[in-house]
């Protein structure tokens, strides 16, 4: 099949032939990286903006990553030193910006839907690099990659997802793809970080850990979203670890070769200790080094043929 879409905004709207066409596009980029000379001329003379208004460090430079290994020339845009801080719209930096004949824009931004609103009002491919509590699309191809590469498929697999989920846009996405490839999805966290109608995305709730880990071949921990909330919807950090922080003995319900997820950054203690982010179930890194080549990928689909 070809990749015909512009840009990529989230992974609600791909079909599930199209999240494999990603996911196999990356498997030769992934090759890339194991190259003594990890470079390819594939974007060469193409112009790539990373347009993020909030922090980030493995996203962003993953992102740097990939457009490097392709050969792509880069602009770096900081929100605080830009003219946003003078009260220059969204759009009318990124058309300015665009003025500079410019090919692509990765865009992260605290609101949900800045990405989509970029797209209506641009000729070139935008990237939804992270868009409030809405979607992580990159961060969720790269998880299922990952979770191919250790299991051979995604298919049939029970994943549990544990943690803030009202709040994560990378639950959010890994939902939609996990559902599309045919996992079995079950959620689990406080009801006050649950969100409502959440079964209406085909996933299953659970609000004890143990009973969300038993039988599981994935667990994706995830961290507390403290700055896209508005109110308490913890009394404390260690009522949490209590009760929903991952350890042995509750891991130890999941299947035998179970994995570890997270998508970063982990916050060691609270939502797992440092001996399971570190040991031999974990593939924490395995999803960074992942997400060069998916990001390569994606990269790819939508600029090599424009």
């Amino acid at each position: 099949m070809n990749f015909n879409r512009k840009d990529l905004l989230g992974i609600e709207s791909l079909t599930k032939e199209e999240i494999l066409f990603i996911l196999e596009t990356a498997k030769s980029f992934r090759e890339v990286l194991d190259r003594p000379i990890k470079k390819v001329p594939t974007l060469r003379g193409k112009t790539v903006v990373n347009l993020f208004f909030e922090s980030s460090t493995r996203t962003r430079m993953s992102f740097e990553l990939a457009e490097k290994r392709l050969s792509a020339d880069i602009l770096n845009f900081s929100a605080s030193t830009s003219s946003s801080t003078k009260g220059e719209t969204l759009l009318d930096t990124a058309r300015n910006i665009l003025a500079m004949k410019v090919d692509c824009f990765v865009l992260r931004h605290s609101t949900p839907g800045t990405p989509h609103l970029l797209a209506k009002k641009l000729p070139v491919s935008i990237i939804n690099a992270g868009d409030g509590a809405h979607e992580h699309p990159t961060q969720a191809l790269l998880d299922l990659y990952t979770i191919r590469e250790k299991k051979g498929k995604i298919e049939g697999l029970k994943i549990a997802i544990v943690g803030d989920i009202a709040h994560s846009r990378v639950a959010r996405s890994n939902i939609w793809g996990m559902c599309k490839l045919g996992a079995k999805v079950r959620v689990c966290g406080p009801p006050t970080l649950i969100p409502p109608l959440v079964e209406k995305m085909g996933v299953e709730v659970f609000y004890s850990l143990e009973d969300a880990l038993t039988g599981v071949d994935i667990v994706m921990m995830l961290r507390i979203q403290k700055e896209r909330q508005n109110k308490g919807f913890l009394p404390s950090n260690s009522e949490y670890i209590d009760f929903f922080s991952l350890n042995e003995e509750k891991l130890n319900l999941a299947q035998p070769d179970v994995l570890v997820m997270h998508p970063g950054p982990v916050n060691r203690g609270i939502e797992l200790p440092a001996r399971i982010a570190d040991g031999e179930k974990s593939i924490i890194l395995d999803q960074v080094t992942n997400g060069v080549a998916v990001r390569m990928a994606v990269l790819y689909l939508l600029l090599a043929k424009r």
